[in-house]
């Protein structure tokens, strides 16, 4: 139904970006690795759609869900995760949300079952089942970039992981998940989660 969307981010948040296009926000659940490349609120962007529809909603509303990919090599990795039996949309942008679907390709190539599970909501037997059935397959997502220099690349499953987790932990004690971004936002991500939350809390409580 939706190819792509064009225009004014409205609002970001760490898991959906709302974007005004001719006076009508739509709002676009996103991983995390599409809302690290998005322009601040205010800017144009394009991204590409997938809708989703959701039989076990409660409310009418929440029946179909639109996600928004930064790139179509993204969009092509989400449809071949929830091909994967027992993956779902959630599930996919859990993964997606770890590093960027080069990074996610070379883990996948490579049978590094604990990369995929770094993403939340991942257990090792989904993990194992998502190596197992994409092995053959991320090579025709883009064959040019599973290569030698795509090894800095492959860090980022960890690095993402680790931001993600950090804000979940701080949402789960109380905070506002723009505010955890936030105060994360000039952390190095490298750090281990257990300090990117000591760290988030410092600058949530005492503003700094």
């Amino acid at each position: 139904m939706f190819y792509s969307l064009t225009g004014k981010i409205v609002c970001t948040e760490p898991t959906f970006v709302a974007i005004d296009c001719g006076g009508v926000a739509y709002r676009c659940t996103a991983s995390l690795n599409t809302i690290r490349q998005l322009p601040p609120n205010g800017g144009v962007v394009t991204l590409y759609t997938h809708l989703v529809f959701n039989q076990n909603a409660t409310a009418k509303d929440d029946a179909f869900e639109l996600i928004g990919f930064i790139d179509k090599d993204e969009l092509a990795f989400f449809k071949m995760l929830v091909s994967v039996s027992g993956v779902g949309a959630k599930a996919a942008i859990s993964i997606l949300s770890t590093a960027s679907p080069s990074a996610l390709a070379l883990s996948i190539a490579s049978g590094d079952v604990k990369a995929i599970t770094r993403a939340q909501g991942i257990g090792p037997k989904i993990a194992q089942r998502v190596v197992l059935e994409l092995k053959g397959k991320v090579g025709k997502l883009a064959p040019n970039e599973i290569t030698s220099s795509d090894a800095a690349g492959y860090e980022q499953t960890t690095i993402l992981g680790n931001v993600s987790e950090a804000v979940s932990a701080l949402v789960s004690l109380g905070f506002g998940a723009a505010d955890a971004q936030k105060a994360l936002a000039g952390l190095d991500p490298a750090l281990p989660v257990q300090v990117l939350i000591k760290e988030g809390l410092r600058k949530l409580s005492w503003g700094g």
